[in-house]
């Protein structure tokens, strides 16, 4: 019998091996624009892994589902800038916008797809977009564009027409995307081939700084420098709307280069930057260091799975790279929260944390793929709560925005410190992540008083609420490890609090007046954008969100059967949304939204009420009908990288309910084969045997050539590296993940 597992396993291991050496190219699979069309709100553009530069198109803007630049529903392009968001509910940077164009010098920005100004309708039959690389055929000029980029350097490329007529560009500082608007700009030739510059914004982000160095292939003609429309004398402009027409005499070879830098800190920074990085002018080599970091980023998780799954999958994988962002220098310079400069700092400082999104998921898989990157997540973390006094909440450019609610950098820190990361000051962390717990803003005092919070008093007080005991059970468990006994005992109590709004009556969370009465008059499927007691989404939404406690929820419910009775009951009644609503709230089974990120561990909890098949149902439906291979393949913003993480995880089998406890709950996995890559030469190999569209249930499982009864998996085990077998069956099994001793345990 033995010797049958021997063989077995070296079967599992040769096999995922061979299949694994044949599947080299990842980023064949990647397709920027999926989830570009809709209100995906991705990125589409060149960039590097985690860069600080997002080089790409911008339309026209045309509102909210513009926020990233670029819908694939436009046709126009008014120019290529380098700082981008992807998958945000607001629109900000489009930093340093850059328009080639030939014939009549025009320095308006055109605002409608017919009308006068620099501007170019495309068609996307003349686009292609791939992981560190885009291009499109700008109609208006016949101009090729051609664009990559290294960390901190853009790179572009246009070849014009033979003898185009007055070849030129357009340098644009003056609007950047959503609400962003430059505050103060200045531009200056310094050399026939070199301007330097720098722009201060205030968009979502109040202060925004950036310096850069644009290089061009060709000597400049002629300069001409605009504050808003008014031509300025001399090559050196300060002031807050400024342009630039870059006039040439002709084209050398057809093609103009441009690079551009970027820094944080300093022109010469920016200058260091661009001889570190990008020396040279060899656009096709960047182009293929780009696609090596992208298939060396990629290829961590290595799967088998049918052409469509790996499209969407390798996609999805690529989106939870684009951010964070890189927010210094190649000399670990940056600038702070504070607006001061850090020299040579200890860690590579990053920028764009949408905390109330990437916690549940895509902060949990850096924890697994992204390991030296996750004590530079917290270090950036604990340098913002030493520089504005708080850990950050939605922090953008160096910039604290405030928005969603939570404190939702303590799950991350904590997750971090409970997974055996020490790359950072563990008494700062501690110290930081019960400050977060201590302020006196956003309902929280009530919080401190074991209290519930007044819905009379505190707009979106369930969801505040709801999040903070999340985040306090974090804190909690960071007390218990380092022996902080009364932390313990004070934030367990804390992160039980979530009680307090539930209404046994309707069996719903809601939100309680100063007087303890629940609010009226209620209903379940009302959702008021930022009115109600919720934040983007409604009671049926909010009823499930207690991940540090799943078993405490079912019994308020009154049990398993109860529990899973009303479980069953969201993904059925209908939706009662209506123009009041949040937008967020989409990608609609019943009252259950995909499209919004407080609902992505819901289809899990019936594993712990055992009834895993009923999570593998759900999982495969949201597959089928909300991730797709085209433009709208995302049902709800990508959320920077979020709404991509559910993915990941769910198509590996598995996925982190509670972000902070070191488990992951199986589902149904989408692949039939996956390695991820752990480094030190290990490796964990998942082995899908007889998986179809009709063979969806979990049958039984085989850790390591040993039966696991259990329908959750831990993040050491993962860690260890080693082989499962999950088999795959077309009826649920009547035994795996039943028994009460084989489920999920929430808490622990």
């Amino acid at each position: 019998m033995q010797f049958k597992k021997i063989i077995l396993l070296l079967f599992v291991v040769l096999s995922v091996n061979t299949f694994a050496q044949q599947k080299t190219n990842f980023t064949q699979y990647v397709d920027p624009l999926i989830g570009s069309a809709q209100h995906g709100h991705v990125f589409v553009g060149a960039n590097v892994p985690f860069g600080a530069v997002q080089l790409g198109p911008n339309n026209i803007m045309e509102g909210w589902d513009w926020c990233s630049g670029y819908n694939y529903v436009s046709n126009t392009i008014t120019g290529f800038a380098h700082t981008h968001l992807s998958g945000t509910g607001i629109g900000d940077l489009g930093d340093i916008s850059i328009m080639p164009a030939n014939g009549k010098l025009i320095v308006e920005k055109g605002k409608t797809a017919d009308g006068e100004g620099y501007l170019s309708k495309f068609s996307h039959q003349n686009e292609k977009a791939k992981a560190g690389y885009y291009s499109v055929l700008l109609d208006k000029y016949g101009i090729k564009a051609e664009l990559t980029a290294t960390e901190r350097v853009g790179f572009h490329q246009y070849t014009f027409e033979k003898n185009a007529k007055n070849p030129h560009i357009i340098i644009d500082l003056i609007e950047g995307i959503g609400w962003d608007k430059a505050v103060e700009s200045s531009l200056k030739q310094v050399d026939a081939t070199t301007i330097v510059g720098h722009r201060n914004s205030k968009g979502w982000a109040n202060d925004q700084r950036l310096f850069f160095v644009i290089k061009l292939s060709q000597p400049v003609k002629n300069l001409v420098l605009y504050d808003s429309t008014v031509v300025k004398s001399g090559k050196d402009l300060k002031g807050k709307k400024i342009k630039a027409a870059v006039e040439f005499a002709a084209i050398s070879g057809d093609k103009l280069q441009i690079k551009v830098a970027l820094s944080p800190v300093s022109i010469e920074n920016a200058l260091l930057n661009l001889k570190t990085e990008l020396p040279g002018w060899d656009f096709s080599s960047t182009v293929k260091a780009a696609d090596s970091k992208w298939n060396a980023a990629l290829s961590k998780v290595k799967i088998d799975a049918s052409g469509t799954t790996k499209k969407i999958f390798y996609t999805a994988l690529y989106h939870t790279m684009v951010a964070p962002s890189l927010y210094n220098d190649v000399n670990k310079d940056y600038l702070g929260t504070d607006k001061k400069v850090y020299r040579k700092a200890a860690f590579n400082n990053l920028t764009t944390f949408s905390l109330w999104d990437t916690y549940r998921a895509a902060n949990p898989l850096f924890t697994i793929i992204h390991q030296d990157k996750v004590s530079d997540v917290v270090n950036t973390m604990l340098a913002i709560y030493k520089q504005q006094g708080k850990l950050p909440v939605w922090h953008l450019m160096g910039s604290e925005t405030n928005t969603m609610v939570g404190y939702h950098a303590v799950p991350v820190i904590v997750d971090a410190y409970l997974k055996g990361y020490r790359g950072f000051d563990v008494n700062l962390a501690y110290e930081a992540v019960k400050q977060s717990a201590m302020q006196k803003t956003n309902g929280i005092e009530y919080i401190q008083e074991l209290k519930h919070i007044p819905t009379d008093k505190v707009e979106e007080s369930v969801a505040k609420a709801l999040e903070y005991a999340i985040d306090d059970y974090c804190i909690a468990m960071m007390a218990k490890a380092l022996n902080k006994t009364e932390d313990y005992k004070y934030f367990s109590k804390r992160a039980q609090l979530y009680k307090e709004y539930f209404d046994q009556d309707s069996q719903f969370m809601r939100g309680k007046l100063s007087d303890g009465k629940w609010r009226t008059p209620f209903s379940p499927v009302a959702a008021k954008h930022r009115g109600d007691d919720y934040t983007e989404g409604n009671a049926w939404q909010y009823t499930w969100l207690v991940p540090q406690d799943v078993e405490g929820l079912i019994k308020l419910f009154g049990g398993d059967q109860p529990f899973t009775k009303k479980l069953d009951s969201l993904f059925i009644v209908p939706s009662g949304l209506n123009e009041a609503s949040s937008p967020d709230i989409s990608g609609l089974i019943g009252n259950y939204a995909q499209g919004n990120e407080p609902g992505h561990h819901i289809p899990y909890l019936y594993a712990y009420a055992g009834q895993p098949w009923k999570t593998a149902d759900l999982i495969r439906k949201i597959d089928d009908e909300f991730y797709t291979a085209k433009p709208d393949g995302l049902c709800g913003n990508e959320d920077v990288g979020q709404m991509s993480a559910w993915y990941v995880f769910s198509s590996l089998g598995f996925y982190p309910v509670n972000p902070a406890n070191g488990a992951y709950v199986f589902g149904t996995p989408l692949v039939k084969d996956a390695i991820i890559e752990l480094g030190a030469g290990k490796k964990f190999n998942i082995k899908v045997v007889d998986n179809s569209a009709e063979n969806k249930y979990i049958q039984k499982i085989v850790l390591n050539g040993k039966p696991y009864s259990k329908s959750f998996l831990l993040h050491k085990t993962i860690m260890a590296g080693g082989n499962i077998q999950i088999f795959m069956g077309s009826k649920p099994s009547e035994t795996w993940g039943v028994k009460a001793e084989d489920r999920p345990v929430s808490g622990k």
